[in-house]
């Protein structure tokens, strides 16, 4: 059963349904960040000071995309972390450069969504969104390619516990705003919110320190949290409950 996207759109994003999302690991020089190298160390030793946890590892950006007939091919090239958290805390301030990250978007069968509480071990301490990560080379594939589907759904598996079910959509939603290259994948399970929610508190429940601090659920537009969703998270959720 595929899931209803209006287009609806939270201001200040674009919604583009897609059938198909690739993505291209291409070399990029980029001056923004030779330009601030001070600016950048400075910023990693606030947030290590913050969250000593934090890893300095490779992640992907996006340099471009190209949309046509349904599809839409990214172009990531590598970073280490502490350049990207710059970046986004200084509010994505090179408009060549995109925060590029697929999800999978859990819908349960009586219409509603399931979306997660970061922990407080992580750079997004208390912001709530759908279960996602940045690639990284760990999603780069011998042909060059960027396996956005695959990130997606290794991040649904490691922080809810959650496998896509049988036959799953293949559908795509692009929300591009913000600086961000959103591709979520709506997925519909054969359960009940509470019994989705129930499953990814146990698995939370035998980690020793899970990603997540709790997961919640969305009925409605209501439960849209402006304080605290990111954008992309508040546009989607406003294309699929009606006002």
């Amino acid at each position: 059963m595929s899931i209803e996207i209006t287009g609806d759109a939270a201001p200040g994003f674009s919604l583009t349904p897609l059938e198909r999302i690739s993505a291209r690991r291409v070399e990029h020089d980029w001056a923004w960040a030779q330009d601030n190298a001070e600016a950048i160390d400075r910023n990693w030793e606030r947030r290590l000071a913050e969250t000593p946890g934090l890893f300095d590892g490779p992640v992907y950006l996006a340099s471009g995309c190209v949309l046509a007939d349904g599809a839409c091919e990214a172009s990531l090239f590598e970073v280490r972390y502490s350049r990207f958290l710059a970046f986004r805390d200084a509010g994505v301030p090179d408009a060549l450069v995109a925060n590029a990250f697929a999800a999978i978007v859990p819908h349960s069968r009586d219409g509603a969504v399931l979306l997660g509480v970061m922990g407080a071990q992580t750079a997004n301490a208390g912001q709530i969104y759908f279960p996602c990560g940045t690639p990284d080379p760990g999603d780069l594939r011998d042909d060059g390619t960027v396996d956005l589907a695959g990130s997606a759904a290794r991040e649904l598996l490691e922080e809810t516990g959650l496998t896509l079910p049988e036959g799953a959509e293949q559908e795509w939603v692009l929300l591009r705003g913000d600086g961000q290259l959103a591709f979520l994948r709506p997925v519909r399970f054969d359960c009940t919110a509470e019994t989705l929610k129930a499953r990814i508190e146990s698995h939370r429940g035998h980690e020793d320190e899970p990603e997540l601090a709790h997961s919640i659920i969305a009925r409605s537009r209501s439960d849209i949290d402006a304080a605290r969703m990111p954008g992309f998270v508040q546009a989607y959720l406003a294309s699929v409950f009606p006002a």
